[in-house]
């Protein structure tokens, strides 16, 4: 599975991507208004700073607009993925935008039909928000699991990018549910490291190589 980070601070992507666990980014306009920056500066920042796709949304709504918008996004780097929504304006975006040789995030997607009409846009990825369905009752896990097999049934080339993850059981339930990737706040992907049992041990090894009194160097 792929790790994109999902934020628009500059500081965390770099010191996350040092750690070689970052494989690309995502950003939406939230993001870059928490981030109280310019919008152009700021991909371009992330995108020197990343080798791999960093999503940058359109905020047009119609499908002439954000063609418009992506390829003047697109222009920023070469690793640019353009977001667009998973409306039908998006999708006809999509189509033309991909034809362009652009790559193209369909975000904002809940449902698996939704997810099969990107994949027939030719979507390089297609985003589906699992905190946002399990906030409704629903299961978010389920949608990754039925797009999977429809994307496998058809061979789609589109990968399934986990969206809207909370919590460290998400990320490991999206990797079962065969999830290409997990875009994952900064705060999360530090957690996924952690286990109380690594620490208690590497503790006691400590202490006891403390006790040989030796070094290494």
């Amino acid at each position: 599975m792929k790790f994109f980070v999902d934020t628009a601070d500059v500081a965390e992507i770099r010191e996350l991507s040092e750690s070689g666990l970052v494989d690309g980014v995502t950003t939406n306009p939230s993001l870059i208004a928490k981030a109280g920056r310019d919008f152009v500066e700021v991909v371009a920042e992330i995108c020197a700073i990343v080798d791999g796709p960093v999503s940058a949304e359109v905020t047009a709504t119609e499908a002439d607009g954000m063609v418009q918008e992506g390829r003047k996004l697109a222009a920023i780097a070469d690793n640019v993925t353009v977001k667009v929504p998973l409306t039908m304006e998006g999708l006809k975006a999509c189509r033309s935008l991909v034809q362009s040789g652009i790559q193209v995030n369909v975000t904002l997607c809940f449902s698996a039909n939704q997810a099969l009409l990107a994949a027939k846009a030719g979507a390089t990825f297609v985003s589906p928000f699992i905190g946002r369905i399990d906030d409704t009752g629903l299961d978010g896990m389920e949608l990754i699991e039925e797009i999977r097999q429809i994307y496998d049934n058809y061979e789609f080339d589109t990968e399934v990018l986990a969206a809207s993850i909370r919590t460290v059981n998400h990320v490991k339930l999206a990797a079962l549910a065969g999830a290409d990737i997990a875009t994952v706040p900064p705060a999360t992907i530090r957690q996924l490291v952690k286990h109380p049992l690594t620490d208690k041990g590497l503790e006691a090894f400590l202490a006891d190589w403390h006790k040989t009194g030796q070094t290494i160097l």
